[in-house]
């Protein structure tokens, strides 16, 4: 499966409320949704695994993989196309072994200093941010701006996907900076159309 990072779906069940999490993520992936990650840190690993396996089989035949945030346990009994985790989650080597070499691994990135340590090797692409403060997660580390960004980017050897608090009028300046694509939550989820708001972000992206 080809990695695309332009436009990263995390999702927030709180925000999908009103539509579902399944229908907005169907929607997004009409609009243009390139990756979706599944992201729940309320709920038990029981929950996410059937919430990811019923999105799995959503998105057969899309093309568009599905990524767990985290929780390795979840990614494994799901068959999810991989893991996304940040510096104090799972490590790398040991979601390498048990996911196998076509899983798509990414890595949360904030320094310079955690980017040199990171094992390239055995990832396929970064999250590099938050690029803004992000209401979505108040532990986040500090905003890194697009000159930040940029910096990450320059010196890394993988992709990089620019997260945290980024809306449409970021896109271009994401990929000024070198992103090789956009992580967005409550740009799609949560709004009236996702599909539309992903078709837009999208539009943007590929225009910019």
């Amino acid at each position: 499966m080809s990695l695309d990072l332009s436009l990263y779906l995390v999702t927030d069940a709180g925000l999908c409320t009103e539509k579902g999490l399944e229908r907005t993520v169907e929607e997004a992936v009409a609009g243009g949704v390139s990756i979706v990650q599944l992201r729940d840190k309320q709920a038990s690993d029981v929950a996410m695994i059937e919430q990811a396996r019923r999105l799995k089989s959503l998105l057969a035949g899309t093309g568009v993989p599905l990524i767990i945030n985290d929780r390795l346990e979840v990614a494994i009994a799901s068959q999810a196309n991989g893991l996304h985790v940040g510096q104090t989650d799972a490590t790398i080597e040991q979601a390498r072994q048990a996911l196998g070499k076509e899983a798509i691994i990414g890595l949360s990135v904030n320094t310079l200093t955690q980017l040199s340590r990171a094992p390239t090797s055995l990832l396929d692409y970064f999250g590099f941010g938050p690029v803004f403060a992000t209401p979505s997660k108040g532990d986040h580390e500090p905003p890194i701006g697009f000159d930040g960004l940029a910096a990450l980017v320059s010196a890394s050897p993988l992709p990089g996907v620019a997260i945290g608090g980024l809306k449409t009028a970021h896109i271009r300046a994401a990929k000024r900076s070198g992103a090789a694509g956009v992580a967005v939550i409550s740009a799609i989820c949560g709004q009236t159309s996702p599909r539309d708001s992903a078709q837009h972000l999208a539009r943007q992206w590929a225009d910019a």
